[in-house]
């Protein structure tokens, strides 16, 4: 995204309010006990959100856990849910039809329409079998044959690897956890800081990752991925970092280097993590990733890389200077600071005060209750931010200093067509967040939410990974359909534009991923926008 001239200076005023008790009503999440005596107690759920029903706005599906002595006892964890949208952000619990049943540990989520036939479909992942639901045209869900070994999965992503325009099924795995062979904190010899604290993950069994080949029917074939050292994988994000308009992907690991698969387009990968400097900190040490964010974050119109670390770690900004290429600038651009205290989850870029360029959301929150004994310099529950790009440095915005939680997955979208994003929150368990944007409101700007249409017709009939691009005068705007979150969460399958005061673009551009290209000029601002695919006689 190449933009001029810089955003004006953030006037103070919040630009997320925080309306849960009206948005959701209660909702809740389960993981664990309160104690967190067990490392499967603190990764928290997932959720999801997109149009689920097909009436023009975005739905909320949440993927809810258990605790120990539940699976312990053989008796299933808390189901996922789906919530509907009233339009205006008000999110009601499905009906019937729209039952999940429950499975053994709900963690992730990944969306895509997996059978073509223009409905999202659904990839749950678990401490336990994956699991995949079709979609009934809007009317319920299906579940089909699951995918994978039964395993502790965290986060998923759905995109095409191999270029035959059936989505495929990226899956990271975690560790292997069994209770009866982990002592729990208290027990075990782990420390931190001085306290006796939950196992792990150093010390116990990684898991690896999978790929998995869809067939374009709801079903995947067998694990592709080569063979490659396992590690604790998290957050996973597609991204074409060579530049060679296939896509590519990263996994953040915990407490290992991260790994980045480039693909060829034809389903060949090679892990490149060491060799594109995305697979250490600066000084050549391992971190605790979890959450990835992608956009051009820095202004200069390549795709840049950020992720969230654990406390002591800086969250860093990977910048990229050439195809395959990047260098860690999380110190300079402000990020570092923000961070150090702080253990970060679920991210993601976006712009939230529509001025153009890109902002971060960061959920954070602790994993060791023993975070909130004095002397730790951290705490347990932990403020989440909103990290204000100004112009060469991002500004750091505590979105909730008074109300603290220990939040983990996040995704944000425009939930009540104002042309705005919101922000929907998970915390380990308890409550589930509501952010409301009120960029529009005070008239900082317009947004406008493209969607490309990714109907059934064959081999590239997907939007995922279609790219978005706009023009006004000599302003420049781009974005990729993607629905991977970064931390066991789902995306719509959009792409949304921050605009400032704009009334009119002189063209919009959406390329699909076989090269199908259409192009619309001019195109008045509108919070939302639909973009139909050209038959194949239609051309551009």
């Amino acid at each position: 995204m190449f933009l001029a001239p810089p955003p004006p200076a953030f006037d103070g005023r919040p630009l997320l309010v925080d309306d849960s008790g009206r948005a959701l009503e209660g909702l809740r999440t389960l993981c664990g006990g309160r104690r967190k005596r067990w490392i499967i107690e603190v990764n928290g759920g997932g959720l999801a959100l997109e149009d689920f029903d097909g009436d023009g706005d975005l739905d909320l599906l949440i993927v809810d856990g258990s605790t120990v002595e539940r699976v312990e006892a053989g008796t299933p964890g808390e189901p996922p849910r789906l919530y509907l949208n009233d339009g205006s952000g008000r999110f009601a619990p499905a009906g019937e039809a729209w039952a999940i049943a429950p499975g053994r540990w709900g963690m992730g989520v990944a969306t895509g329409d997996l059978d073509e036939d223009g409905w999202p479909d659904l990839v749950l992942t678990e401490w336990g079998v994956d699991r995949v639901l079709r979609n009934l045209e809007g009317k319920g869900f299906e579940e089909l044959a699951p995918v994978g070994p039964a395993s502790w999965s965290s986060s998923a992503a759905l995109f095409d690897i191999d270029g035959d325009g059936h989505l495929d099924l990226f899956v990271s795995g975690y560790l292997a956890f069994d209770p009866h062979e982990i002592p729990p904190a208290g027990e075990s010899p782990a420390r931190w800081k001085g306290h006796p604290v939950l196992a792990g993950p150093e010390g116990l069994p990684p898991l690896p990752d999978r790929l998995h080949l869809g067939r374009g029917d709801g079903t995947f074939g067998p694990n592709v991925l080569p063979d490659h050292p396992a590690a604790f994988g998290l957050g996973v994000m597609p991204c074409d970092v060579d530049r060679d308009g296939d896509l590519d992907l990263l996994v953040a690991n915990d407490s290992m280097p991260n790994h980045l698969w480039i693909s060829d387009g034809k389903g060949g990968l090679e892990e490149q993590g060491f060799a594109s400097g995305l697979a250490y900190d600066p000084s050549g040490r391992e971190q605790a990733s979890m959450g990835i964010a992608r956009g051009d974050l820095d202004g200069d119109g390549d795709e840049d890389l950020f992720l969230t670390n654990f406390s002591g770690e800086a969250n860093a900004l990977y910048h990229a200077q050439r195809p395959g290429r990047f260098r860690e600038i999380g110190g300079r651009m402000g990020i570092g600071r923000a961070s150090l205290t702080r253990l970060g989850w679920g991210t993601g870029a976006g712009d939230f005060d529509l001025d153009g360029d890109l902002d971060l959301f960061v959920l954070n929150g602790h994993v060791y209750p023993q975070a909130d004994a004095p002397g730790t310099g951290s705490s347990y529950a932990q403020s989440d931010q909103l990290l204000l790009a100004q112009g060469g440095h991002f500004e750091a915005i505590e979105l909730d200093p008074r109300d603290p939680r220990c939040s983990r997955a996040g995704a944000a979208a425009d939930l009540d067509g104002d042309g705005d994003l919101d922000l929907v929150a998970l915390a380990v368990e308890g409550p589930v967040r509501f952010w409301r944007g009120l960029a529009a409101d005070q008239g900082r700007g317009r947004g406008m939410v493209v969607r490309p249409e990714g109907r059934a017709g064959g081999p590239a009939s997907q939007a995922i990974g279609a790219r978005v691009e706009a023009r006004a005068g000599d302003r420049h705007w781009s974005g990729l359909v993607l629905t991977a979150g970064g931390y066991q969460a789902a995306l719509p399958a959009e792409v949304h534009l921050g605009l400032g005061d704009l009334e009119l673009l002189d063209e919009l551009i959406v390329t699909w991923p076989d090269g199908t290209t259409r192009r619309l000029a001019p195109v008045p601002v509108r919070p939302r926008l639909f973009v139909a695919r050209p038959k194949p006689e239609e051309g551009e």
